[in-house]
């Protein structure tokens, strides 16, 4: 008979997987089975690489659109998905990852590319979208989240005084800043402001504009930091001697910039896209010149997709940065 060695009270018969090695393989075929009925639902099942399927197989073209024809362009597509997850699983966690990563980008790049896109046309206007475009986008961006990080600690402070006056003035203003959209807010102090005899350019007022509504959002992430540190903080400074804005500036903010700076970095990011609402105002950013230049010559896709990748290196790069400074304000921590 022939059995192999297995635990007490069990025998496994010669040549047999291991019941894991089995229950894998049932789960694989099932996620194969289940990703190819649901890919079949999705696929439309009349496109040439169906009809040549079909040919193969010895089927006319009376089958196209059919659940059969969809299943056999289905079928290959999540076997190729369960074979890479598996073999995904057995790699070590850093490789996973960065193979992960190259797979998405090199669909995300088919995905584009399936658009017919005009290349020369896309490098005859990259100059001007990275050196006019990206950078007037990034000075806005840097120089609203400096003026909105201001506002933000100031209303925090107000938000957390006991002073009624202060406190109603902050309250009112972030309620007002998060309760309207941004778009509204640009129009009302570019083209509100000169009704009070305020007249200003359209790049200081999508500043203004972007500063007041991101330092209304920041405020509550400053107000939350600031309340995140324990009051014992607060009685050992008084012990000192020391006086509540000393306390503020030596001992509170500092431990509260490890919880303020990892969302005030996504802030800041998501600044980064929203400063295309500008645009409106004819601010040469980013967004402004993709759809300008796609215009002239009718090759939007071009333009939006090259506007989308170049957005998508600059967050990258500043989650870089935000990674730095947050592991420079969390070494107490590891300490």
């Amino acid at each position: 008979m022939g059995f192999s060695a297995a635990p007490a009270g069990r025998r496994t018969p010669a040549g047999a997987a291991p019941p894991s090695k089995a229950r894998e393989l049932r789960w694989a075929l099932l996620a194969w089975a289940a990703l190819s009925a649901v890919l079949a639902f999705l696929f439309s099942g009349e496109d040439e690489l169906t009809r040549n399927l079909l040919a193969l197989f010895g089927l006319g073209e009376d089958w196209l659109g059919g659940f059969l024809a969809r299943l056999l362009l289905a079928a290959p597509v999540a076997l190729v998905v369960v074979l890479n997850f598996t073999v995904l699983r057995r790699l070590p966690k850093r490789v996973q990852i960065g193979v992960v990563w190259a797979e998405l980008l090199a669909l995300f790049l088919a995905f584009f590319y399936s658009f017919d896109l005009s290349f020369p046309f896309i490098w005859d206007r990259l100059p001007i979208l990275v050196f006019t475009g990206a950078f007037t986008t990034v000075y806005i961006s840097l120089i609203s989240i400096a003026v909105a990080s201001v506002i933000a600690l100031a209303g925090a402070l107000a938000r957390l005084s006991d002073h009624p006056l202060a406190y109603g003035v902050a309250t009112f203003y972030i309620s007002f800043f998060r309760g309207t959209p941004l778009l509204l807010q640009v129009y009302l102090i570019y083209l509100g402001l000169p009704q009070l005899g305020v007249v200003l350019d359209p790049v200081p007022s999508g500043i203004i504009a972007l500063s007041l509504c991101y330092g209304a959002y920041m405020a509550e992430i400053f107000r939350a930091g600031i309340q995140s540190i324990p009051r014992g903080q607060w009685e050992a400074g008084y012990a000192l001697g020391l006086t509540r804005a000393l306390i503020m500036r030596r001992i509170i903010l500092p431990q509260a910039l490890r919880l303020i700076v990892p969302p005030t970095g996504n802030q800041f990011i998501a600044m980064l896209k929203d400063s295309s609402l500008v645009s409106i105002l004819g601010v040469w950013e980013l967004m402004f010149l993709a759809r300008t230049q796609g215009r002239m010559e009718f090759r939007h896709f071009e333009m939006l997709i090259t506007a989308a990748l170049i957005y998508w290196f600059l967050s990258f790069v500043f989650e870089l940065v935000q990674a730095r400074i947050e592991a420079h304000f969390g070494r107490s921590e590891r300490r």
